[in-house]
């Protein structure tokens, strides 16, 4: 279980580490070992205590603690019809700029809600925000003490995976090659089986936050990278696994979409969206994962085909550990951007699922004709789906009920509620189903070509 403080933990905590030393003015641009880095995100909580709470998701191979600063009306609670979600920096050990990006924007959300910012209050407000500055505090440590001169020569891969040199980027189980799988099958298309033993295949930092999203109903998210200036989407991983290089586009059921949200991160972005950056041109700033490069169990795929979430990968730097005097500038070159993508989740459909009694259905699956890609409502019976504005038939269904079906139409702006309520199935249906049984979805199998490589 994802694990909180209680209020005499963080007592306790926030004065062993003042004992280290004087923690970080907001104002000050540094990087950050990994205790300054606990140290920064507790005196955030501390200066705005009644809209954050610090909490561990699990612990890295070397025992080091994934801390999360959660920003919220009401942290520690899920409030139905109020979407979450996540940033994550940091998952390549010696990509710095998203760890610091992310720690200033953690100061930033809780010094403009003191100042009374009406953007950002409503966004406290309405949004559940979870920010996870560095997915891989081993492998940081590792590239912070190369640095001999100044960040700026540390060495290109040096501290790249964690400590025992895994790619956390490549470790997520391979759920794409089963999608594709089931698009020749007309087989299921979300919320895909794990492989049996998937826990022992996946580094300490992996199962965290896999476990992390298994916990809590992400809507929307972003993985901060370096070493380009660039909005990746999914999907990452060719539809042919005999491809390598830059040679194929392999888009997932919600293409446009992603295109729409890769573009409002670089549009708000002070040079992403020019495209000419670290030698590589990107039109407009985004690009398709598998027309960069074909990447194999990533995390942006895996939240898509894995949970509600849809997230894209930013390539924030041209340098990967910049000196911190550059910082500043990146810092509002990204500021905007930051904030707008946040306010993505705002944006589609969303609701609740009852029965006929108001009685709220969770894991309902929530299907849009024309999109190959449902979601499920959350356990509150609330769900989420972001969509582009348009008119669009929506159909939802649940084991032991009638399927209700609707049109709605999607504006510009916030989200549209549209709320359900089922019937149950007549006992005669209900006794005939429950005869016959359900396919099993996890025994499905998968030619070997077809499986991870």
């Amino acid at each position: 279980m994802v694990r909180g403080w209680t209020t005499p933990q963080l007592g306790a905590l926030l004065l062993g580490l003042l004992l280290l030393g004087t923690p970080a003015s907001p104002s000050d641009f540094q990087h950050h070992r990994y205790d300054e880095l606990v140290r920064a995100l507790l005196a955030v909580h501390s200066q705005c205590p009644y809209i954050s709470r610090v909490y561990s998701i699990g612990r890295s191979a070397e025992g080091r603690h994934l801390y999360v600063l959660e920003v919220s009306d009401n942290p520690g609670v899920h409030e139905p019809l109020e979407p979450e979600f996540k940033y994550v920096g940091n998952m390549h050990g010696n990509e710095v700029l998203g760890r610091e990006l992310l720690i200033k924007f953690a100061e930033f959300l809780c010094e403009e809600y003191r100042a009374g910012n009406h953007r950002i209050m409503q966004l406290v407000h309405d949004t559940r925000i979870h920010i996870l500055p560095s997915m891989n505090p081993d492998g940081y440590e590792v590239a912070a003490r190369q640095v001999q001169e100044g960040p700026e020569f540390n060495g290109y891969l040096v501290g790249r995976g964690n400590s025992r040199e895994i790619d956390l980027n490549r470790n997520f189980p391979d759920l794409n090659a089963l999608m594709y799988y089931y698009e020749k099958t007309n087989g299921r298309n979300h919320h895909l089986p794990l492989p049996d033993n998937w826990e022992q295949q996946v580094e300490p930092e992996t199962l965290a936050v896999i476990k992390w999203m298994q916990n809590y109903n992400f809507v929307l998210s972003a993985n901060l990278h370096g070493g380009a200036v660039v909005a990746n989407y999914p999907f990452d991983k060719s539809r042919d696994p005999r491809i390598r290089g830059r040679t194929t586009y392999a888009a997932s059921p919600d293409d446009k979409l992603f295109k729409k949200l890769a573009k409002a991160y670089s549009y708000a972005h002070s040079w992403m969206y020019k495209g000419w950056n670290c030698g590589d041109y990107f039109d407009e700033g985004i690009t398709n994962g598998a027309s960069w490069y074909s990447l194999s169990k990533g995390m942006q795929d895996f939240n898509y085909l894995y949970t509600n979430c849809f997230e894209i990968t930013l390539e924030l730097s041209c340098n990967k550990f910049p000196p911190a005097s550059a910082l500043p500038g990146e810092w509002l070159g990204n500021r905007e951007a930051l904030v707008s993508y946040l306010e993505q989740v705002h944006h589609g459909i969303k609701g609740m699922v009852y029965d006929e009694n108001n009685n709220p259905i969770g894991d309902a699956e929530v299907s849009v004709s024309g999109v190959n890609h449902d979601v499920t409502s959350g356990v509150d019976g609330d769900y989420f789906r972001l969509l582009l504005p348009g008119t669009y038939t929506v159909t939802t269904t649940a084991p032991g009920y009638l399927p209700s079906t609707t049109t709605v139409t999607v504006g510009p702006a916030e989200a549209t509620q549209l709320h359900f309520y089922l019937k149950p199935l007549p006992k005669q249906t209900l006794n005939i189903k429950q005869h016959h049984g359900k396919k099993n979805l996890s025994s499905t199998k998968v030619p070997l070509n077809l499986g991870p490589r």
